[in-house]
């Protein structure tokens, strides 16, 4: 039988099917990838959909009641505008396609204050991650603009508080503040961690700043590791072009070398004021008049400290921005401190204030360097007229401390 043609039929039928086939899965190449993109659009769910959007919430806070401003802003609301004002007009930050000016700084304090994420900021203010993290930055260059202006000495004549009191004037004179070392935590990778240990087996970097008598700050340095002595820290500024104008000097305590431009105690007499608390004996001699009295004067860096971290409790805590942010902070909040003492604003409120970060979550730090660690040697010159001046103060001020004491008891014999 001839099956020729049979097979030539059955072929030619199997290359029609094979055809269609190859259409139809072509077909479906084309048509379930445009059914998948429009299946996706229509499913994807918008992420920033609160009503309270970030520019309305920081609208609410500053016209809302002073309280809650102070909490988030810590600030009140007419220094947070004039601070917009002027970043306005310095062009240091301007408003951009859906974000003013107040948006980003509020977005910027409100970070500050609460240590908040980039996550939380992003859900909070309604923004996208990548808006966020370029406003914040915004904010961190704006501040380091700023240090320039408002970071420095508004003059180096004797300061009134030294001036106008008989127990400091003449003998500090050319006194033009105080300098210490504070701790901040760090957060960093186990395998960085070990120069940022310090003494008490914490992460901190440590700062370095000096203020006046107004309790300005006037400069500042951060990022050293933790380990770090704050008389290394000193050293390390000093070459870095830290400048003491010359006949002029600071405050500091134990924990540096005693030279001409940086007055140290008396090692190994009575110093802290708790030393000289009420029932306490009086000065006995020289050295301890000129501790009291250095005390007295330098525990203006104290005071400026003291609110600085109180202000901005993020200073207390770890956070988990990366490490050139974390180095950032110290000095954004020294900017802040500094323009929100020179319009007066109030720090009674620190000491009932509802705090935003949980205290359970502060790190315990070192209070300080008291007892010399390491302390790099200055020249043997150096400290020889370092000691030679404080010699001179201390003798100057306990013959003034004598007369006095002299007349008073004179005084009381003839009435």
């Amino acid at each position: 039988m001839d099956t020729s043609n049979h097979d030539d039929g059955y072929e030619s039928c199997t290359d029609s099917e094979e055809e269609e086939e190859e259409e139809e899965e072509e077909m479906m190449f084309l048509v379930f990838p445009t059914i998948y993109c429009i299946s996706s659009r229509r499913e994807k769910i918008p992420v920033n959909t609160s009503i309270l959007t970030g520019a309305k919430y920081i609208r609410e806070i500053l016209d809302g009641h002073p309280q809650r401003c102070l909490d988030i802003l810590r600030m009140e609301s007419h220094i947070f505008q004039l601070l917009c004002d002027h970043l306005r007009s310095k062009n240091l930050l301007k408003n951009s396609k859906g974000v003013s000016v107040e948006e980003q700084l509020g977005m910027f304090m409100y970070m500050l204050s609460r240590n908040a994420s980039y996550r939380t900021l992003t859900d909070r203010f309604q923004h996208s991650p990548e808006t966020v993290h370029r406003h914040i930055n915004g904010c961190f260059n704006a501040m380091r603009s700023l240090a320039f202006d408002l970071i420095k000495h508004s003059s180096l004549d004797t300061h009134w508080k030294i001036s106008t009191n008989p127990q400091f004037w003449p003998f500090f004179e050319n006194c033009l503040g105080a300098i210490d070392g504070t701790h901040v935590p760090m957060t960093i990778t186990s395998n960085e961690a070990a120069p940022y240990r310090n003494r008490k087996g914490t992460l901190s970097q440590n700062v370095m700043v000096a203020c006046d008598f107004d309790l300005n700050f006037v400069y500042v340095s951060a990022g050293w590791e933790g380990s770090a002595s704050d008389a290394g820290v000193l050293k390390s500024a000093i070459q870095s072009g830290f400048h003491v104008p010359p006949g002029k000097y600071y405050l500091v305590d134990g924990g540096y070398a005693n030279t001409p431009q940086f007055l140290a105690p008396y090692r190994g007499v009575r110093y802290h004021l708790k030393d000289f608390g009420r029932g306490g004996p009086r000065p006995k001699n020289p050295k301890e008049l000129f501790n009291l009295r250095h005390a007295r004067l330098r525990n203006h860096i104290e005071r400026t400290i003291g609110v600085w971290k109180m202000r901005f409790p993020i200073l207390k805590v770890g956070t988990h921005y990366p490490i050139d942010t974390q180095v950032k902070i110290p000095m954004a909040a020294t900017v802040f401190h500094n323009i929100i003492w020179s319009h007066r604003g109030d720090e009674q409120w620190l000491d009932t204030q509802q705090m935003q970060i949980d205290p359970l979550l502060f790190v315990t730090l070192p209070d300080g360097d008291d007892r010399p660690r390491h302390v790099p040697t200055s020249s043997s010159n150096q400290r020889d007229l370092g000691n030679s001046m404080r010699d001179e103060i201390a003798n100057r001020m306990w013959a003034d401390y004598q007369r006095i004491r002299s007349e008073r008891s004179s005084r009381r014999s003839t009435s």
